[in-house]
């Protein structure tokens, strides 16, 4: 038992600890020692974990704007409408810290619609929700215009 502990790399044992190895390694340009196997796996999850958030945040926000759009219940809006801004704010603040994903848009947009339509389809199923999303797509409608005060 002593020894299956002890043969446990420290990226294993302890993450953090294997951060602040790595880093002060980095630093010092002692790149022969790096435990690269571990280093790349990490590097390589931090890409997917933004592209996770956008597709979660963007899903959240389509979910919430066609409850707003097409479910009736004025006693229900106000809260819909604080998801939307909330989701919309923390969209905003992504974009600002990783601008790269602006390429993965339309991509996660349509992963996202597929997502968002079928919930709200189980969830409100006397409601009529339209196959395809009915107004403008792009980042810049998404994250800032009002739809339901759109006439369309």
């Amino acid at each position: 038992m002593t020894q299956a502990i002890k043969s446990k790399s420290l990226y294993d044992r302890d993450i953090l600890l294997w951060v602040e190895d790595t880093v002060n390694k980095l630093r010092a340009r002692d790149f022969e020692h790096l435990d690269l196997e571990n280093l790349i796996e990490e590097v390589t999850s931090l890409g997917i974990s933004q592209k996770k958030e956008l597709l979660s945040r963007l899903t959240t926000l389509l979910e919430h704007l066609l409850k707003r759009l097409y479910v009736i219940s004025s006693n229900d809006y106000n809260g819909w409408e604080r998801t939307i801004r909330n989701q919309r704010t923390e969209l905003d603040i992504l974009f600002s810290q990783v601008p790269s994903l602006k390429t993965e848009w339309q991509e996660k947009f349509d992963d996202s619609w597929r997502r968002s339509i079928s919930k709200v389809k189980k969830e409100y199923r006397l409601v009529e929700f339209p196959l395809t999303w009915q107004y403008e797509s792009d980042i810049e409608a998404i994250l800032n215009t009002d739809f339901w005060e759109v006439e369309s």
